[in-house]
């Protein structure tokens, strides 16, 4: 009986890997077309001016830091949770009540900006139209990723990776449009991303009706956000670590100035963007797993595939990077790009490994991580106020600072994950270790 126990157990695995190799491998296929069909965007630089072209940079990183992970995935977890244990309309609820209370939430800030916008306008360099287009884009980016994560949650990996490659299609299309037939510039550019979310997130809405659509139920208040709060700011940390650089770094230099920071951004970037598929397909079987107190062994498979593609990833920029760099911008940007692409391709791959851990962390409910985190964060955008103003014109440093805080939250994240898998009880049929010496 053990024996048959242990092949059925060794096929259960290859079963589940095989599985989770063919979810992610389409994820990363999908990712990998939409993320080239929003980079296509990039080309269209060459035809508005320098100054336009950090300003799209800018706006876009204004939307990239809404927090749409932290929202992504706190409804993966809670629709991975709430299929797990059948309670599918008390998740209906938590929905509905979330759009209403993020909808609130921007009307306010929208009016905050209006009062402030002449300042605004003036500290960033902005244009108008771009501003208020860029205000919708961030309604859509705080909307879009609960119904992105309801599908991560119920695993729907097809559909998820279809909504991705026709938002990147509908954006690429959008953006040559506005910026050619139109003149738009920086606008019309983020005009284009408006519309990319758009098609992404009528998918994932329609999708997910069957989760969201039902008779709702009251849900525990109370216990739902003992875990929506710690997600929330742990993922949090993660993606300000990931986007805030752009927007402080704005702040403190010119357009043109800024044009070769955000395109070695931009192409550093795609480097976490090819590998996130792996930790998405993860995050919802891992949370899945323990709400049913079922083990999984993913975490060494991810982070192992993660490390390999980011080091492989950032040797193929450094070789490749001049090249690419003059096919999409312009041949006077080299120099400038290539001297900042190392710097910031280096300091993605901590980011990227640490995101693999801090997921498993936050799937599994082990939310001691999210404090160390927020001080990292916090201390992070500390202290690049504080190089900012030591080193002007030094746009090296900022990216030193940012490698340097990525790798200590990935230090951090593997020691969480260390401890408590020391603290696990052990698996069904593995001896319980002694407490103390056996009596000879």
């Amino acid at each position: 009986m053990s024996a048959m126990a242990t092949q059925t157990a060794s096929a259960d695995t290859g079963h589940t890997h095989r599985t989770f190799f063919r979810q992610s491998g389409w994820l990363m296929t999908a990712n990998v077309v939409a993320g080239v069909l929003s980079w296509a965007v990039h080309f269209l630089n060459k035809k508005i001016p320098d100054a336009e072209y950090s300003n799209f940079g800018t706006l876009l990183m204004v939307t990239a830091c809404v927090p749409t992970l932290p929202l992504q995935m706190v409804f993966a977890h809670q629709s991975a949770q709430a299929l797990a244990l059948h309670r599918e309309r008390q998740l209906a609820g938590m929905v509905r009540l979330t759009v209403f209370w993020l909808g609130l939430v921007w009307a306010a800030v929208a009016l905050g900006v209006l009062a402030l916008q002449s300042a605004i306008l003036a500290r960033w360099q902005l244009p108008l139209a771009g501003l208020w287009i860029t205000m919708f884009a961030v309604l859509l980016a705080l909307l879009a990723p609960m119904f992105v994560g309801l599908l991560q949650g119920k695993q729907d990996f097809f559909a998820m990776g279809w909504a991705m490659m026709l938002g990147g299609l509908g954006r690429i299309t959008a953006a040559t449009v506005l910026v050619l037939g139109f003149a738009c510039g920086a606008s019309g550019m983020i005009a284009s991303a408006l519309v990319g979310g758009g098609v992404m997130a009528a998918i994932a809405f329609w999708r997910t009706r069957d989760l969201w659509a039902h008779r709702p139920e009251p849900f525990n208040a109370r216990e739902s956000l003992g875990q929506i709060v710690p997600l929330m700011l742990g993922f949090g940390a993660c993606q300000f670590l990931f986007t805030a650089d752009t927007v402080f770094a704005k702040a403190f230099f010119s357009g043109e100035e800024m044009k070769p920071y955000v395109a070695a951004g931009t192409l550093s970037r795609a480097l976490l963007w090819a590998v996130l598929p792996l930790a998405a397909v993860m995050f919802p079987k891992l949370v899945r797993g323990h709400a049913r107190a079922e083990k999984t062994n993913l975490l060494g498979l991810v982070a192992l595939g993660t490390g390999v593609l980011t080091v492989c990833g950032m040797l193929g920029l450094w070789l490749t990077g001049p090249w690419v760099v003059k096919v999409v911008y312009k041949s006077g940007d080299v120099d400038g790009v290539m001297r900042l692409l190392p710097w910031y391709a280096g300091a993605m791959i901590p980011l990227a490994l640490a995101n693999v851990f801090v997921n498993d962390l936050l799937a599994r409910n082990r939310f001691g991580i999210v404090g160390p985190a927020l001080v990292l964060a916090v201390a992070y955008g500390f202290t690049l106020v504080q190089v900012l103003n030591r080193f002007p014109g030094r746009l090296e440093v900022v990216l030193q600072t940012l490698g340097l805080f990525n790798l200590l939250l990935l230090l951090v994240s593997v020691a969480f994950v260390r401890r408590g898998r020391a603290a696990e009880p052990p698996r069904a049929g593995e001896p319980t270790p002694p407490l103390s010496p056996p009596a000879i």
